[in-house]
């Protein structure tokens, strides 16, 4: 289908919601909606941000901004997590809206980036638009974790992680969806904290519905910037993975079923006190993460190779534990 320029009415006849989900995002919350506000232009465009319990002052900046930026709203999101706070803003304000953007407090979007993704998804006729991400670190161990999540080592070749676009896939980063499409499948699934979003895009897919990744905007995130955070992050990844796949009995595919043997692994290795061959497949794994690191050091000349591997180790650790986790039913004592 070839691409069009759509005319100021016909964007502004389009009827959008845009929500931003967050919890303790005191340092990027007002640079976001002032950005995102000088963004709308002749858009008709509802901003929500719909807080899981902030205690760092989220809420307070964004009340003093609800007299200046014009339609927007603060919703109070009791069940604090993501998926609860995208139903909760459809559910009260989506009744008169044709589209949701779903906006991540964390992360940085380029100018046009809403206007870009209404194009797209009129020229398509898509019922969802994804988009890639681009991955920023500041701190040391923030840009060598930017680096993993940037290289096949550490997203193994997603697309949405590794870039590209015009395309129908199955699934990508949410960016924007039909809000009819939406309600068809019932929206996010709330025992999903992570995850929901492939979890939700599964339902799409298998109620007919398309989504267009797009390769003419994208999103910018920030990693987390210590190994603790990291390693809790990726470990409710793993969790999410394994009950999505659970809950619609699929199997992993390739790039997920290689790191699901690294926890088994790591564990193993501990018959090593037995048997020193144990190590072997532990040292196999390290091996290859260390000389993937040094090749992006001598190859692609990025002095953050070595450190990146060892994000990249934390990230798949983490990821194969959540999933053997939740597998097993081996549950955390409160959810995340």
């Amino acid at each position: 289908m070839v691409s069009r320029s759509h005319s100021n009415a016909q964007i502004s006849s389009v009827r959008t919601l845009l929500v931003i989900p967050c919890l303790n995002e005191a340092a990027t919350i007002e640079p976001l909606l002032r950005k995102l506000n000088g963004q709308r232009g002749e858009m008709d465009m509802l901003l929500v941000v719909a807080d899981g319990g902030s205690h760092d002052g989220t809420r307070d900046i964004v009340q003093k901004l609800l007299p200046e930026i014009p339609r927007l709203l603060l919703l109070e999101n009791p069940k604090r997590i993501q998926s609860a706070a995208i139903n909760l803003a459809v559910d009260r304000f989506g009744q008169d809206r044709d589209y949701l953007i779903r906006i991540d407090a964390h992360g940085d979007y380029p100018d046009g980036y809403c206007r870009t993704l209404l194009e797209e998804a009129l020229d398509m006729q898509a019922d969802s638009v994804v988009v890639g991400m681009e991955t920023v670190g500041f701190g040391l161990f923030q840009k060598a974790t930017a680096v993993a999540q940037n290289s096949k080592l550490g997203n193994g070749g997603s697309k949405h992680r590794a870039g590209g676009g015009g395309d129908w896939v199955d699934h990508g980063h949410h960016a924007l969806m039909r809000i009819e499409a939406f309600r068809a499948v019932g929206g996010y699934d709330e025992n999903f904290s992570h995850n929901e979003d492939a979890e939700l895009d599964f339902r799409l897919r298998a109620a007919g519905f398309r989504i267009w990744m797009t390769g003419k905007t994208f999103m910018t995130y920030y990693p987390r910037a210590s190994a603790p955070a990291l390693f809790r992050q990726y470990l409710a990844y793993g969790r999410g993975r394994a009950k999505n796949l659970i809950k619609h009995r699929s199997i992993p595919r390739l790039r997920q079923a290689i790191p699901l043997a690294v926890a088994p692994v790591v564990v193993g290795a501990f018959l090593a006190l037995l048997h020193w061959w144990a190590a072997v497949p532990l040292a196999i794994w390290a091996a290859a993460c260390l000389g993937y690191g040094f090749w992006m050091a001598v190859g692609q000349k990025n002095p953050y190779g070595p450190l990146a591997s060892l994000s990249a180790m934390i990230m798949h650790f983490a990821w194969s534990a959540g999933f053997w986790l939740e597998l097993i039913g081996i549950r955390p004592g409160r959810a995340a």
